[in-house]
């Protein structure tokens, strides 16, 4: 039913509200999300303006890759659950391929090969995976209405262990923490028994140690920074002791905008992409930055709405999958930021400057507007 028709049988005329909504619905795009999304970046425009010292090009080569990144999202939001579930395994499967050139052919940057430069464009395979991984475990457990067997269970393992391991080796702890996340967090949905997840969380316990052997100096050094900064303050210790500094002298209220000493004077490294929460901590104080961690909760509970409203079992998993891992991939930076956590190299979804992350996270989100819009719609005013 169009929205004219259905306010002409009210006797009334739809108001500008209604047919922005009415549109939004038709081209498959979840309002409150989009909103949501929308609110955070244009947070992070603000923030990263004064965090990059007022660039005016880098806030412009920012926008183009939000333009870029929503219209990503938008296309992506076009494809039927039904199509995304058959892509899956060739998703997961190219996404393995390029994880696998990176360590032939991968471009080399600060003692890392994470990337392919394909020399128009260059970008992160492990990226891909983001997505691949959770749309290849929601295809392959989405037949299974009860508890997954064994069988699938181990192959679900194999499925993210093997992505991981290439990662691994780049190496990038932190995609590697995030892909796993995904991994689990579909494994958990599907009604994985309880014994099997502590089972699980016991053998990564006992795996701690051969972890550790396998780590690189830096990644070693990150960990033992962590545990006590203070004993390379101008060493490997510097970043965390000067994001820290930043988040307490910014107080309640904050310095204020493009006021942070720490930023401003360059005493704060990273300060557009790792390490910007601590410039926002700085100049807007903990009152400034608690609307933007409730905005982060917000739409990782609108996509857990979604997730519980989905009667499809492969939709709900990857919903609930998507957004939990968004969760985590703010939680992780905000608690590394805040000494809370190791520096792993995780950016702060949305607002850290950067390219091909904006744009996987963007379309994870088209991905959960898909699952919502798709399904049958209820009379107009209805569908929250």
């Amino acid at each position: 039913m169009r929205i004219e028709t259905y306010y002409s049988h009210l006797g009334k005329s739809p108001t500008v509200g209604a047919l922005l909504l009415d549109r939004l619905r038709r081209m498959h795009i979840e309002p409150l999300l989009l909103a949501l999304l929308l609110l955070v970046m244009a947070a992070g425009v603000v923030i990263l303006y004064s965090a990059s010292g007022g660039s005016d090009s880098l806030i412009l080569r920012q926008a183009i890759r939000l333009a870029v990144a929503i219209l990503a999202m938008i296309m992506v939001a076009q494809i039927r659950l039904r199509h995304l579930m058959a892509a899956a395994p060739a998703i997961y499967v190219i996404g393995l391929i390029l994880l696998l050139l990176v360590l032939v052919v991968g471009d080399s940057g600060g003692g890392a090969t994470r990337w392919l430069n394909l020399g128009f464009i260059r970008f992160q395979p492990a990226e891909i995976m983001k997505l691949g991984v959770p749309l290849m475990l929601a295809w392959l457990l989405s037949s299974e209405r009860a508890t997954p067997d064994m069988t699938k269970v181990v192959a679900s393992l194999l499925l993210v262990l093997a992505p991981l391991a290439l990662i691994f080796l780049q190496p990038d702890l932190g995609t590697a923490v995030l892909i796993g996340a995904s991994g689990a967090f579909v494994l958990f949905f599907s009604g994985l028994k309880w014994r099997y997840i502590f089972g699980a969380a016991a053998a990564m316990a006992g795996a701690l140690p051969l972890l550790w052997a396998r780590m690189h100096s830096y990644q070693q050094q990150r960990v033992l920074t962590f545990l006590n900064p203070e004993a390379d303050p101008l060493g490997s210790g510097y970043h965390i002791i000067q994001s820290k500094i930043a988040i307490g002298s910014g107080g309640l209220f904050g310095k204020g905008w493009l006021q942070g000493t720490q930023s401003q004077l360059d005493f704060l490294p990273e300060r557009s992409t790792d390490f910007i929460f601590s410039v926002a901590c700085e100049e807007f104080g903990l009152l400034g930055v608690l609307p933007l961690i409730a905005l982060y909760l917000a739409i990782v509970l609108r996509g857990l709405y979604i997730a519980a409203r989905c009667d499809d079992h492969f939709g709900r998993m990857l919903a609930a999958a998507l957004s939990l891992t968004f969760f985590v991939y703010t939680a992780v930076n905000i608690g590394m930021v805040s000494g809370l956590m190791p520096v792993v190299g995780v950016p702060l979804p949305l607002i850290s400057y950067g390219g091909t992350s904006m744009v996987t996270l963007l379309i994870s989100f088209g991905m959960i507007m898909s699952i919502h819009t798709h399904k049958t719609q209820p009379l107009y005013g209805a569908n929250l």
